[in-house]
């Protein structure tokens, strides 16, 4: 039979026109999905199908030395909404969507009220509009609201009609975000440490950084599968939490330090400040403040200046110089050194003592030469007995280590630089110099450190911010205190350098840094600083103010540094940092009392009390309402008032009255209240100026003189 040719050619055309026409509409397809509708597949594709995504860990706490959360990762969402229904069947998808079109609508008004009333910033009208526009995009993924929402927002927005039907039948989905959040703002800030805002990136520095891949912990693995006609998140490896940090840190002595610092800087107007406060016998960071002063006049934690900051450290670096020298048996604390007029020629170059101007302070011992902070003291002192051989000055240095790296546990120190007599720079005048803390480059930590080791029976330990990791309330690693140093001095050297620290305190330039329910030892430092290449007295001159030392003297439990930069005069160590320094001490002295309880008295016993001087009659009244028992020993008369002063007994208070001696004399109010004080010299025409608080110590105008009408008397208070 013959093959009818036109006829299969007919068919194979219309077959390859079929075939390539399938094709074309594929290509076309594919290119639609490829490019007009990426984002929607995208999105779809987050939603429903998910395989092997990464679940993040949660994030580790950092906690206070007493348990207080420090730092902590709480949840933030952002809330879209899918505007369209997710079902396959074309029947139940337009079934669907007309169910979550009529809700919608029905409770347009109360969505946006609820979300007007939940996110205030933004009108009812405005989530009206939201809503409606992403409807009329037909949109999947519709931010609802343009900033990140607390986990307690969230909750609330998932209780609004619609929204509390699920993401699968009521459109409402998040993104949410671990947000690190920190219970007390911004104290120690920059030493608990920051992360990146993508959290994905890590953590930028402090103790964040440090222990960043403890923290975090690690990420586990699900995969979407769907399960009795319904999606299900499957858990194939479960994330691991990240451990809590307890750092060193206790939150009320940092808040005592950063309070007395800022008030400190501001009065000043410094620039820079740091306090550092640390736990003697174990190296603990109790608190570490870094303050910068913004563009706005305010302060901020910006740089991790206590132990980055490469400064020349002034004269508080002088007690380790006159150690090298006691150490060696070049010197007692009684060696006299001849200072002459507080100006001395040292080869080329004048040192000077800050009152050079005054004429100086003449022939002193070692002991008055760090009282007084003497620059000319100390330097001739150590270019006399170690200008021939430097490197035995250097060595003793080394020796005690101050010149070493302190290898904390947090990123950013720096290194102390010393330098010697075999290196590039170093002059005849560096030794001199360099015994006064210039031409040497030590951090404040380091400083610290060296004074905690003198206040820790020699022994130096390295400084410590965190003590120990835990996971689910158990300890699994304790960081233990660790000794830099067993022995940086001998014993001998030790007495007298503790002894002589304590003096320049009671005795010497620190008095602000002292306090009288307890003893201080310590040791100022005003230095100029240097500006490069432009020297120390380019333009306006920079200074740094510190004071570096412990308490209390005779058991200490805390040592302490305060580092101030700040532009012009005046800067004075001992007035500046130095009173910074004796209010920390004062506050974390009071913070740590105990009560003995032996020193208790009953409710029922009778106290005999310490009666002020000053009106006697007014002080019976008291007492008699105090029911404590009184002796009067006034003269006869029906006068209104009686001043006097009072003696306490075993059994009462007896009260004494004294005769002023007319309307011509001065009367003594020693021993007197602030206010019968004033009522009494006002009362005789003085004026009165007050300097303190307390009880009259002194008067200017001695008691029994004759008044002048108008006069000024002034009065000490303590």
């Amino acid at each position: 039979m013959a093959v009818d040719k036109k006829n299969i050619m007919l068919r194979y055309f219309f077959i390859v026109l079929v075939m390539s026409l399938v094709g074309i509409a594929i290509v076309v397809k594919a290119s639609l999905i490829m490019f007009a509708e990426r984002q929607y597949w995208n999105d779809v594709a987050d939603r429903f199908v998910k395989e092997n995504v990464a679940v993040p860990a949660n994030r580790g706490n950092i906690l206070s030395s007493d348990g207080k959360l420090m730092a902590s990762s709480l949840p933030e969402y952002r809330i879209y909404m899918d505007f369209m229904s997710g079902e396959k069947d074309p029947k139940l998808r337009a079934k669907d969507q007309h169910r979550r079109d009529s809700i919608l609508k029905a409770n347009l008004d109360s969505i946006s009220r609820g979300m007007h009333a939940i996110f205030p910033d933004k009108s009812v009208a405005y989530f009206k509009n939201v809503l409606r526009e992403g409807r009329r995009k037909k949109s999947r993924h519709y931010l609802l609201y343009p900033k990140r929402i607390s986990y307690i927002q969230y909750k609330e927005v998932k209780e609004l009609p619609l929204f509390n039907l699920g993401p699968y039948k009521g459109g409402l989905h998040d993104q949410p975000y671990n947000q690190r959040k920190k219970p007390f703002g911004s104290l120690a800030a920059q030493t608990l440490g920051r992360l990146y805002a993508d959290t994905a990136m890590g953590a930028r520095n402090g103790i964040e950084l440090a222990f960043d891949t403890l923290l975090k912990g690690r990420s586990g693995i699900t995969h979407r599968q769907k399960v009795m006609n319904k999606w299900l998140n499957i858990v194939d490896i479960p994330p691991v939490d990240g451990c809590d940090v307890i750092s060193t840190i206790d939150v009320g002595m940092q808040d005592i330090c950063e309070k007395a610092l800022i008030d400190e800087l501001k009065e000043i107007n410094a620039s820079v400040g740091v306090v550092v406060l640390m736990e003697v016998a174990t190296g603990e960071v109790k608190a570490i403040v870094n303050m910068t002063k913004g563009e706005d006049g305010n302060y901020y934690e910006m740089n991790s200046n206590a132990i980055s900051d490469m400064r020349e450290p002034g004269s508080t670096f002088k007690t380790a110089s006159i150690m090298v020298a006691l150490e060696d048996g070049k010197t007692t604390p009684d060696t006299e050194v001849d200072t002459g007029n507080g100006v001395k020629n040292m080869y080329g170059s004048k040192m000077r003592d800050h009152n050079w101007y005054k004429g100086g302070y003449g022939k002193i011992t070692v002991t008055r030469a760090l009282e007084v902070s003497s620059n000319v003291g100390v330097s001739m002192l150590i270019d006399k007995y170690y200008k021939d051989d430097p490197q035995k000055f250097v060595d003793g240095l080394k020796r005690m280590s101050i010149d070493q790296p302190l290898h904390l546990q947090i990123p950013g120190e720096g290194v102390p630089n010393i330098k010697g007599p075999k290196e590039r720079y170093f002059a005849k005048t560096t030794l001199p110099w360099m015994s006064i803390g210039y031409e040497t480059q030590i951090p404040p930590m380091n400083i610290l450190t060296f004074y905690n080791a003198i206040a820790n029976d020699g022994v130096m330990v390295r400084p410590k911010f965190v003590k120990a990791l835990t996971r689910n309330g158990e300890v699994i690693e304790e960081y233990p205190t660790e000794v830099i140093n067993g022995k940086i001095c001998s014993d001998r050297t030790l007495t007298q350098i503790r002894e002589i620290l304590r003096r320049v305190v009671s005795d010497g330039l620190a008095k602000p840094a002292g306090n009288k329910q307890f003893a201080v030892s310590g040791k100022t430092g005003t230095a100029q600083i240097s500006q490069g290449k432009a020297g120390y007295k380019s333009g306006r001159v920079n200074y740094l103010v510190s004071f570096c030392g412990y308490f209390p003297s005779d058991a200490p439990q805390y040592s302490c540094i305060v580092s101030i930069q700040k532009p012009g005069l005046p800067a004075s160590g001992g007035l500046m940092a130095g009173s910074v320094f004796g209010k920390i001490a004062e506050r974390v002295y009071a913070k740590n009392l105990r009560f003995d309880i032996r020193s208790a008295i009953d409710s029922t016993t009778n106290v005999i009390p310490a009666v002020k001087a000053g009106e006697m009659k007014e002080a019976q009244t008291v007492l008699k309402a105090l029911n404590v028992p009184t002796e009067q020993q006034f003269a006869d008369g029906k006068a209104k008032e009686r001043w006097g002063q009072s003696q306490a007994t075993a059994s009462a208070v007896i009260l004494e009255e004294k005769k002023g001696g007319g309307d011509n004399i001065v009367p003594n109010v020693i021993g007197m209240g602030t206010k019968d004080a004033v009522y009494l010299l006002e009362s005789k025409g003085l004026k009165v100026r007050l300097e303190g608080i307390g009880r009259v110590r002194k008067q200017s105008l001695a008691g029994g003189s004759r008044i002048v009408k108008g006069q000024t008397v002034a009065l000490t208070l303590r």
